[in-house]
């Protein structure tokens, strides 16, 4: 058998997804030109206070501050929250 299709389409068809790990040049900007964890740079990208994000995820804003503080590590349960709170993927999030 032989099936006969546009080139695109074949593409479409055939290419894997991109499994790259992508943060906007904004992001990046705030991490590093400031020197801020990639969870508050994201935060502040997408203009959101801590006390919403940390009304979404479920905990108080100061426990909020610390797990968005440089150096933070909130365990992978709580930075999956954070990333559906932020509407990105884990993998932005990590450091």
């Amino acid at each position: 058998m032989f099936v006969v299709l546009p080139w695109i389409e074949y593409k479409r068809l055939t290419e894997k997804e991109d499994d790259r790990v992508r943060i906007p040049l904004d992001v990046a900007e705030i991490a590093t030109m400031e020197d801020k964890s990639l969870i508050r740079a994201w935060r502040e990208h997408l203009n959101f206070t801590q006390g919403e994000v940390a009304s979404r995820i479920g905990v108080s804003r100061a426990a909020f501050a610390q797990m968005e503080a440089k150096g933070g590590k909130p365990r992978r349960a709580t930075l999956t929250k954070i990333a559906q709170a932020l509407g990105v993927k884990v993998e932005q999030l990590a450091e």
